[in-house]
């Protein structure tokens, strides 16, 4: 399947991340990532051109698209048709835009695994060389969603694809089942476990002895992943890779515990 091209990068020059659905400035007619969008975040010295519609003593943009009723605190233009949209609106073919020029034939199946990876939240790693790269594929959609509301260190560089991202499975009886996180590529295993304990305040009794310890899980195959190895190790890794966009479990195991019995019950 050939490589999805779409977004632009965050014209900040520290930034240049490269988002699939960009943010147009309504003052400086930048373009900028999520985290940037703000005119506080990237020092906006334009004058706003766009008037903002007012509802109940709030700035608000309308979406226009057909009948929505939509409205979002900061505008979101089409960088095609120049026209206002929602979130859920923004993109070309949510949209329909009118100048669109990508071919319908090659949005048939990435609207369809989009679909199916929201619904599912992420695709499991499949065994055998077809299944790694559809696989592959599905993590790229769902790493679209991923970058817009998932949580980590944020002075991991956005450069030289030091951010990884996944959706992380938390441990059975957590009040929350997986929350979207980035790591750093660099960092190593045990450094994940403990920077995910600490954002998401789960116990984590790794230095006694005694205790269950919290481990990172392989999605597939359920193999506690060593602490001491890098993500980056496992990322490069030809039989079980990490996916940038894949899925990780945490859990708690016993200290002779390598491997969780089943990883299914965590994805229903």
């Amino acid at each position: 399947m050939a490589e999805l091209e779409v977004g632009q990068q965050c014209v900040v020059q520290h930034c240049r991340q490269l988002d699939f659905l960009p943010f147009v400035c309504d003052g400086c007619s930048g373009i900028y990532c999520l985290e940037h969008r703000s005119k506080d975040a990237h020092h906006c010295s334009g004058v706003c051109s766009r008037k903002p519609v007012k509802s109940e003593g709030t700035s608000s943009y309308k979406c226009t698209y057909k009948s929505c009723k939509t409205k979002e605190l900061l505008p979101i233009i089409c960088l095609h048709c120049e026209k206002n949209f929602c979130l859920g609106h923004r993109h070309q073919s949510d949209h329909n835009c009118e100048k669109q020029e990508v071919p319908k034939s090659r949005l048939v199946v990435p609207q369809q695994v989009v679909k199916e990876t929201v619904a599912e939240n992420a695709v499991p790693l499949k065994k055998g060389r077809k299944g790694a790269r559809n696989s592959a594929t599905a993590a790229k959609v769902a790493l679209m969603k991923m970058k817009l509301h998932a949580v980590g260190d944020k002075t991991i560089p956005q450069v030289n694809n030091e951010r990884v991202f996944f959706q992380v499975f938390l441990p059975k009886g957590n009040k929350e089942k997986s929350r979207s996180m980035f790591f750093c590529s660099k960092w190593s295993i045990g450094k994940m476990v403990d920077n995910a304990a600490s954002l998401l305040n789960l116990r984590n009794d790794n230095n006694i002895l005694a205790s269950k310890k919290l481990r990172l899980c392989h999605s597939e195959s359920g193999s506690a992943l060593p602490m001491d190895q890098t993500l980056e190790l496992w990322i490069a890794n030809t039989d079980y890779p990490l996916i940038n966009g894949g899925i990780i479990i945490l859990e708690y195991l016993d200290n002779d515990c390598v491997k969780l019995e089943s990883t299914n019950s965590y994805m229903e």
